[in-house]
């Protein structure tokens, strides 16, 4: 797949007003600086930004109208107008909507009180910026391909490895072949096995780990399926991505690397690709299910004697 953001967000219609500040967030890192002025200003100050004409923005941000225009289309929206639009339905649903009383930004000192409402918060966003985001038609291909794989390898290193063993274990219950490869070398000898019919799954929030994009390079050339999960859709990952997801992360702070906080969007897009599985294959994840919990009800009901 293209690692042209662009072409990874494009559809046919522009995204809806709720999905705007999910796509500024997620794509402001690949975005030149003048461009991250734009995109900035337009998340910042929704209802402000939908009364200017693109001379006007260009000119709060201290950009040019072509720039405006440019990021408008890489937003998703055809033109500025498009973009004027879904600011001001933005705007409305913040006025009538619930505006957050806490940020994300955690002290060192914050009462834990204020660290749980500030979690809770920044996660529901994460969420909602992640389902936002998420390209159904990916998500959907991925889907298919996972259902009638042959086997199914997942690769991913730190915080990405424990949703790799999430998915995994869960594939495994409905009775799929899965494997979750956290040493790089053992995901290197794995991968050259794969074949078409067999799906790869990479899960990288950075989209640059190396130790991620080289199985699924290997994976890829031996004609596999491959999938990325990544936080950065324009990363290295996405050349060797058949399919890419796009997770949205929650902002970062001393205590809250993005490699941590990324954790909740991953396991958000796991499940979506997991349960669309489950669906497909219902006649037969069923009953394998039933059987991994009768397999395992001996375990959490008292023994009697």
């Amino acid at each position: 797949m293209t690692s042209d953001v662009k072409e990874i967000f494009s559809n046919d219609s522009p995204p809806a007003p709720a999905a705007l500040a999910a796509k500024v967030r997620t794509l402001a890192p690949s975005m030149t600086r003048s461009m991250q002025l734009v995109a900035e200003a337009v998340a910042g100050d929704p209802a402000g930004c939908a009364a200017l004409t693109v001379t006007g923005l260009a000119e709060r941000t201290g950009t040019s109208e072509a720039t405006v225009v440019r990021t408008a289309r890489l937003l998703g929206y055809p033109g500025y107008r498009d973009l004027r639009l879904a600011l001001a339905g933005l705007a409305a649903h913040q006025e009538s909507g619930r505006a957050p009383a806490v940020t994300a930004d955690i002290a060192v000192d914050d009462p834990i009180a204020d660290v749980v409402a500030k979690l809770a918060y920044d996660e529901q966003q994460t969420l909602a910026d992640t389902a936002a985001g998420l390209d159904t038609v990916q998500l959907g291909a991925a889907v298919a391909a996972a259902s009638t794989a042959r086997r199914i390898d997942i690769y991913g290193v730190g915080a990405s490895s424990l949703v790799g063993q999430d998915l995994a274990q869960k594939l495994l219950r409905i009775g799929l072949i899965a494997h979750a490869h956290m040493d790089p070398h053992l995901a290197v000898t794995n991968a050259v096995q794969l074949r078409s019919g067999d799906v790869a799954i990479a899960i990288t929030h950075s989209g640059s780990t190396g130790d991620v994009i080289e199985p699924l390079r290997v994976a890829f050339d031996h004609g596999a399926t491959t999938i990325a999960i990544t936080g950065r859709p324009d990363g290295p990952v996405s050349q060797y991505a058949d399919h890419v997801l796009t997770t949205s992360t929650a902002r970062e702070s001393e205590l809250r690397p993005a490699a941590m906080s990324s954790r909740t969007s991953q396991l958000l897009v796991v499940d979506c690709l997991f349960i669309g599985v489950a669906q497909r294959t219902y006649e037969t994840a069923a009953p394998a299910l039933a059987a991994s919990y009768e397999a395992l009800a001996h375990r959490h009901t008292p023994r009697t004697r």
